[in-house]
């Protein structure tokens, strides 16, 4: 899908939101500045959590939302060895109660989630974004 604003990106995050259920993983995978975090803010919203208090986890590593499930904002991107995922706890949060929302996926090594929605996002120039979304196969 093409979207040409950032409220288009975030309207493509609350459409799959309607899909999610607990236990559900998305990796948003996509250079900085490609919108994973106004992607997942609109994921967020569509659980019911209100989108003003979804920001970057990028230096508090998870953040956690009240929604109609659970939702577990992760971000990997300052995580530099295996060691440190140990330490953050993932398995309190992917494969649970909620939906985790995982940026920089690539880092996730073991904890990787088997079955985990794949949203790949790329910079198409200004605001255009083309948002790839793969389904797990079942």
């Amino acid at each position: 899908m093409l979207t040409a604003s950032e409220a288009e990106t975030f309207q493509a995050g609350r459409g799959l939101a309607a899909d999610l259920r607990a236990g559900d993983s998305v990796l948003l995978e996509g250079d900085l500045g490609t919108g994973k975090t106004v992607f997942a803010r609109g994921v967020a919203a569509g659980l019911g959590v209100d989108p003003r208090s979804v920001h970057s986890p990028t230096f508090t590593l998870v953040n956690i939302y009240t929604g109609r499930l659970p939702v577990y904002h992760i971000d990997l991107f300052r995580i530099d060895k295996p060691e440190d995922l140990t330490e953050l706890g993932l398995e309190d949060f992917i494969g649970t109660d909620g939906v985790a929302l995982v940026e920089w996926p690539a880092r996730l090594g073991r904890y990787r989630p088997s079955g985990a929605i794949r949203v790949t996002l790329r910079d198409g120039g200004g605001d255009r974004r083309e948002i790839v979304v793969e389904m797990p196969q079942s």
